[in-house]
């Protein structure tokens, strides 16, 4: 394959983040408003009962989930939704026939979906501070947990836009799927706060691992291993493009 078609890649992520200050109400006070609605509840009304976990204040340990929450759900809309509409109205077709290949277009879709998502957790992050106290530890490894966790969730997204026939499809997975697995997987709590058989339970939830590695970047804490975190979402990103890859070589639900 000769190199990228840069041009075709920045027409496609130009034109989607600037759906962003269309909708901007929806993209960024949406999800800031909600956040603050989190700190209100959680953090004063549980914070109040529980004062630290594993040494930490509960509204500071809070904050690495309420960003992940946040980021997986802003990763994925996004991205279902930018390639969702071209199929929808059809304009999909003088996508797949234009002189870029599968991966151009990936890029351009999923460059952009990460890019806003990860400009709302950005700005959670800042409005957390004005809630809670907080400190990074490893401020490089949070911002790889950040980028590839965006990056891999809009691969996902990707993947639920082209697959979703309706509007409702398209919000059955993050809605029924997502955002339970991330309740579930230690976002206002430690696994070790469980009873051990529901502890076990809980380290087959994959956003667990998400979550895991993100608070220890802050902390220095964890559920599971940094490193094991750290696999766990370059395998989740290799799988996503691997599917992808196939959905492309075979036209399964893009082309008639």
């Amino acid at each position: 394959m000769t190199g990228l078609n840069w041009t075709s890649i920045l027409a496609i992520y130009r034109f989607e983040m600037a759906r962003t200050f269309r909708t901007i109400g929806q993209s960024i006070l949406s999800p800031v408003i909600t956040t603050v609605l989190y700190f209100v509840v959680f953090g004063g009304a549980i914070g109040g009962r529980i004062e630290s976990v594993e040494g930490i204040a509960y509204g500071s340990f809070i904050v690495p989930g309420l960003v992940m929450l946040t980021l997986l759900q802003q990763a994925i809309n996004n991205a279902a939704f930018g390639i969702y509409f071209p199929k929808f109205i059809g304009t999909i077709y003088e996508l797949l026939s234009a002189p870029i290949n599968f991966l151009e277009i990936v890029i351009g879709y999923v460059g952009a979906a990460a890019t806003k998502a990860l400009g709302v957790a950005a700005i959670i992050l800042v409005t957390a501070t004005f809630f809670v106290e907080l400190t990074v530890l490893h401020p490089l490894a949070m911002l790889a947990f950040l980028v590839l966790t965006a990056v891999s969730f809009s691969l996902l997204g990707f993947i639920l836009g082209i697959w979703a026939g309706n509007f409702e499809q398209l919000t059955l997975v993050p809605l029924l799927v997502v955002t339970p697995l991330v309740f579930l997987g230690g976002a206002f709590y430690s696994i070790d706060m469980l009873p051990e058989g529901w502890a076990q339970v809980t380290y087959f939830n994959p956003v667990l691992y998400l979550i895991s590695g993100f608070r220890w970047s802050f902390f220095g804490v964890a559920d599971v291993a940094p490193w094991v975190s750290l696999l766990a979402i370059a395998g989740f990103l290799a799988a996503c493009m691997g599917v992808i890859w196939w959905i492309f070589r075979t036209g399964w639900r893009i082309k008639p």
